[in-house]
C-alpha cells in the first residue's frame, strides 16, 4: 500500500507540479519504478482494488500503461499461473472502468490483448480469453463496451505486433491471427446484436455506432470476411449497417473507411454498392455539393473513386449506375474549393478507367466503341474542369481571393 501511494504521489506530481525540477525528479523515478519486479503488483492491485485516487483517473491509467508495457517486453518471461491471474485482474479491471474513461479502457484492453499474444502455454488463448469476455458480458451490464473495445485492438495487436515488436515470432503471430480470424462468426453476430440494440441507457446510440464501427474496421482489415462464405458477404446485415451509417455525421468517416477496405478487398462488392450509387449521389453527394459540407464530400470521393478502381470492367459497361458514379466523381472535381485534395482523390479512378478503356479486347470492338462514345464526353468535361481549377487556383495565387 506504501508503495501504491508513492506511485499516486509520483504520478500527481508530474502531471501538476509547477515546478519543474519537481517534475523530472517525479518523472525519473517513475521511470525506475516501472523497471522493477515489483511494479507488476502495484500496477494489477492499483486496477483491481476499489481505493480511488483524485485527478481523473491518472493514476489507474499510468498503471495500465505501466502493464501494458512490462507485457509487450517481459511477458513471455512471466510463468503460466502469473499470466492467468494477470488475465483475470485485467479482465476484472476492464469490468471495472468498462464505462470510461476511454482512455484508460483501452490502455487495458491493449494490455490484455498483449498478453494473450505472448501467452504460449495456452493451446487456444482467444478461446480462454473470450469465456473471460461472455462471463464479463453476463455478470455485468455494461460488459459490451469493453468487449467491443477489446475486441478492437485484438486484431490491431495482430498487425501492429508484426511491424514493431520482435518479442513475438512470426509463427506465433500467425497462429494467434488464425485463431483469432476462427471465432469471425461470434464476433460478427455479437457486433450485429450491438447495432439492432437501440437502448442507449449508459452511452449514446451513435457513439456506440461509432464503436461498433471502429470494431469492425479492425477485423476486416485482418481478414474476417474472408471466413464466411463469399456470396454471403453483399447480403450481409452488417454491410447494411455500415451503408446506413454515411449518413449520420459522426459515423460517416468511419462508414467510409469500413467500405472502402471492403471494396478493395471483395470483388462482389464493387457491383452491390454500384447499384446504390444513385441513392448515394441524390441524397449525400448533391446537398453536401450545394452546402459547401467538404468533409461529406470528400469522403464520398474517395468511396466512389475506390469502387471505380476496384472494377473498372464495371464502370467500362457504361450502365446507369456507372455513369452515375462517373457524373458524381465529376461534380467532385468541378467542386471549387481552396486546394486539390477533392480533386487529387479521382484522379487514380480517370487513369484506371481511361487505361482499361485503351487496353479493351479488339474482338469486342462494337463494345468499345460504345463505350467511348459515352465516355467521351465524360473525359471532356473532366479536362474542362481541371483547366477551370488550376486556371481559378493560377488566378487566386497572382491577384488574390478579391479578384
Amino acid at each position: 500500500m506504501e508503495l501504491q501511494m508513492q506511485v499516486a504521489k509520483a504520478v500527481q506530481v508530474l502531471n501538476h507540479d509547477i515546478q519543474s525540477c519537481n517534475r523530472v525528479a517525479a518523472n525519473q523515478w517513475l521511470v525506475q519504478f516501472q523497471q522493477t519486479d515489483a511494479a507488476w503488483e502495484v500496477a494489477t492491485s492499483i486496477l483491481t482494488s476499489n481505493s480511488s485516487y483524485v485527478h481523473d483517473f491518472e493514476v489507474e491509467l499510468f498503471s495500465a500503461q505501466v502493464l501494458k508495457r512490462k507485457i509487450q517486453n517481459e511477458g513471455g518471461c512471466l510463468q503460466p499461473e502469473a499470466r492467468t491471474a494477470l488475465l483475470t485482474a485485467l479482465l476484472l479491471a476492464a469490468k471495472r472502468f468498462s464505462l470510461g474513461p476511454p482512455p484508460l479502457l483501452t490502455q487495458i484492453c491493449l494490455a490484455l490483448s498483449a498478453l494473450v499474444l505472448r501467452s504460449v502455454e495456452w493451446k487456444k488463448p482467444i478461446e480462454q480469453l473470450f469465456a473471460g469476455l461472455n462471463e464479463l458480458q453476463e455478470g455485468h451490464g455494461n460488459g459490451s463496451i469493453a468487449i467491443l473495445e477489446l475486441l478492437t485492438v485484438l486484431p490491431e495487436e495482430v498487425i501492429e505486433d508484426q511491424k514493431n515488436n520482435a518479442t513475438v515470432s512470426s509463427a506465433r503471430r500467425w497462429h494467434f491471427s488464425q485463431e483469432l480470424l476462427s471465432h469471425t462468426p461470434a464476433v460478427l453476430e455479437f457486433l450485429l446484436q450491438q447495432s439492432e440494440d437501440k437502448v442507449g441507457e449508459h452511452i449514446q446510440i451513435h457513439e456506440r455506432n461509432c464503436k461498433i464501427l471502429r470494431c469492425l474496421l479492425s477485423w476486416v482489415r485482418v481478414g474476417c470476411f474472408t471466413e464466411i462464405p463469399q456470396n454471403t458477404l453483399p447480403a450481409h446485415p452488417l454491410l447494411n449497417f455500415v451503408y446506413n451509417s454515411l449518413q449520420v455525421f459522426s459515423s460517416f468517416d468511419l462508414a467510409v473507411e469500413v467500405l472502402t477496405e471492403l471494396v478493395s478487398c471483395h470483388e462482389g462488392l464493387p457491383q452491390v454498392l454500384l447499384c446504390r450509387m444513385q441513392s448515394l449521389k441524390d441524397g449525400l453527394l448533391l446537398p453536401a455539393l450545394t452546402s459547401g459540407n467538404e468533409k461529406i464530400i470528400f469522403g464520398l470521393s474517395c468511396l466512389m473513386a475506390e469502387i471505380g478502381q476496384a472494377a473498372p470492367g464495371l464502370i467500362a459497361e457504361a450502365s446507369p449506375e456507372a455513369l452515375a458514379l462517373a457524373d458524381a466523381l465529376l461534380r467532385c472535381v468541378s467542386y471549387q474549393s481552396d486546394d486539390w485534395e477533392i480533386a487529387d482523390s479521382t484522379l487514380q479512378f480517370w487513369c484506371s478507367l481511361a487505361g482499361y478503356l485503351l487496353r479493351m479486347e479488339f474482338e469486342r470492338g462494337s463494345h468499345k466503341h460504345m463505350a467511348f462514345v459515352m465516355f467521351s464526353p465524360v473525359f471532356t468535361a473532366l479536362l474542362d474542369a481541371l483547366l477551370l481549377r488550376a486556371q481559378v487556383l493560377f488566378i487566386i495565387s497572382v491577384f488574390g481571393t478579391n479578384s
